[in-house]
């Protein structure tokens, strides 16, 4: 599956672009389109006693009079019920008019118990909320409990946001042609699409890498080609170094478990950077991992000195304070050597009342990469007026953020989003919600400091982190604790690093 993700507005433009460069014209792109989505139900819904095709009047809509005239000349009994009639002269307008079937006012419809509904009624580039006879129809499905099958996105769903528009059909199978869109993976549109299929309608590769997408589905596609993978001749001081700060003596299982992540993920060397009030409790639960006295800047930067660490994770159990803020800011002035920073959790609501210090700390040049992994709150505390904006999509909000910030922003949810300062956006698509329990961040945090240690950029890191520490949870699955989590990461780790060398 490609994974770049295209806007309504993009998918327009690679539609246009297609059918200029040819073979194919738009009526021949709109039979390709309904010919995939007849198949699909053929293969799929053969009991199905009816299926009710339900077009709108523009593309998306014929689109489904295709369907409905291929399944019908497949001996499926087909109702066809209509919103409005299609421009005269639109690509719309001809399917409509090579389908035998005489399209029944929308407002009439009665589906029936045993029968599939076939959604075309509008597509991926909806601007207003749906209302009353279409509303009615999705009222329907869900009274009768009907499948639901939507071309391109269920209709009410934004492909640029994934929000709902008003009412939305809830789909069992979506099919999209050529890339997915944002609606596709942002909540809660991707809980309306159900199962999805990308389909190939004739627009080729090179029409889309014209329109220069800056927004992916984060998938190993993305970043392998970054992964770190190590040669027969590394030795551990080539692998990177990672130093995690640790909380006081009753707040530090959340640093060992952002060091037991980047141990995993590769780095050659981790060190525990502790109080001196929490060094005896860091010692007790620690092998392979290092401790370091760190109670003051001084001490950090005679460690960065003696050790030359490549990465840090600041904030996972350490408090909100002075501190986090000295700490964070002598590792962003070092200008050789670190590659990145990774703040997570109170390493970023240390910085609510000055996040300028921070950002500008991030922008000087060859300052050490910085990553943010903000949940929610955490996103609201430090780009407030961007969380209060109710315009703005989670994409965009994360966009704005990593601008705003000099740094990637790892916007954590179900529907993780990870943004650059280039503007570069990633949406991951293998969340799971067995993830969603305490200290599950601090594993992510560690799981990118390990992969910037290792040379990884920071966008690719954060990247790469996001999906591995996913696809371990999904793996690993009900009961799932953070403590499983560090080494549920190795068979995932151990699978990507084979393809790499394959």
């Amino acid at each position: 599956m490609s994974n770049e993700l295209l806007t309504p507005a993009e998918m327009g433009e690679a539609d246009r672009k297609a059918i200029e460069a040819g073979p194919f014209d738009g009526i021949k792109l709109m039979r390709n389109a309904g010919a995939c989505v007849a198949r699909e139900v053929l293969r799929r819904y053969a009991a199905a006693e009816r299926v009710h095709v339900l077009c709108g009047p523009g593309n998306n809509g014929g689109d489904g009079y295709v369907v409905a005239r291929l399944l019908a000349e497949s001996g499926v009994p087909v109702s066809l019920w209509s919103s409005g009639e299609p421009r005269p002269g639109s690509d719309a307008a001809l399917a409509a008019g090579e389908c035998p079937l005489r399209p029944m006012p929308l407002a009439g419809f009665l589906p029936t118990t045993g029968s599939i509904i076939v959604d075309a009624l509008y597509g991926a580039g909806l601007s207003r909320a749906i209302e009353g006879d279409t509303v009615r129809a999705i009222e329907l499905a869900i009274t009768f409990g009907l499948p639901v099958v939507a071309i391109d996105l269920p209709s009410g769903i934004s492909g640029a946001n994934g929000r709902v528009m008003g009412a939305a059909f809830r789909a069992e199978l979506t099919i999209t042609f050529a890339r997915m869109k944002p609606g596709h993976l942002l909540m809660p549109g991707r809980e309306y699409c159900g199962e999805m299929v990308l389909s190939d309608i004739g627009i080729s590769d090179a029409v889309i890498d014209e329109l220069q997408v800056c927004t992916f589905r984060n998938c190993p596609q993305l970043w392998l080609g970054e992964f770190p993978v190590p040669g027969v001749d590394t030795h551990k001081y080539r692998r990177g170094h990672v130093g995690v700060f640790s909380g006081g003596p009753a707040s530090t299982g959340a640093g060992r478990l952002s060091a037991l992540a980047a141990a995993r993920s590769g780095a050659g060397a981790v060190t525990v950077l502790s109080p001196g009030n929490a060094l005896a409790v860091n010692a007790m639960h620690l092998t392979s991992i290092m401790l370091r006295k760190a109670d003051d800047g001084t001490e950090v930067e005679a460690f960065i000195g003696d050790r030359r660490p490549s990465a840090f994770v600041l904030g996972p159990g350490f408090g909100v304070g002075d501190k986090v803020r000295e700490f964070a800011l002598a590792v962003l002035a070092v200008r050789a050597g670190v590659e990145g920073l990774v703040l997570d959790a109170d390493g970023i609501t240390s910085f609510r009342e000055e996040p300028s210090a921070l950002f500008t700390a991030a922008a000087a040049p060859d300052a050490p990469a910085l990553v943010l992994t903000p949940h929610d709150g955490e996103f609201a505390r430090l780009f407030p007026d961007l969380a209060a904006d109710e315009g703005l999509s989670k994409l965009e909000r994360a966009r704005q953020a990593a601008a705003r910030s000099h740094g990637v922003v790892v916007a954590k949810g179900a529907d993780t989003v990870i943004a650059a300062p280039d503007g570069r956006a990633a949406i991951n698509a293998n969340g799971t919600p067995w993830l969603a329990t305490a200290g599950s961040g601090d594993v992510l945090a560690g799981l990118i400091a390990g992969l910037l240690a290792q040379g990884m950029p920071a966008f690719g890191a954060a990247c790469a982190a996001v999906w591995i520490h996913a696809e371990a949870g999904a793996r690993f699955g009900p009961g799932l604790i953070a403590e499983d989590l560090p080494l549920a990461l190795a068979p995932v780790l151990r699978e990507l690093t084979y393809s790499t060398e394959s």
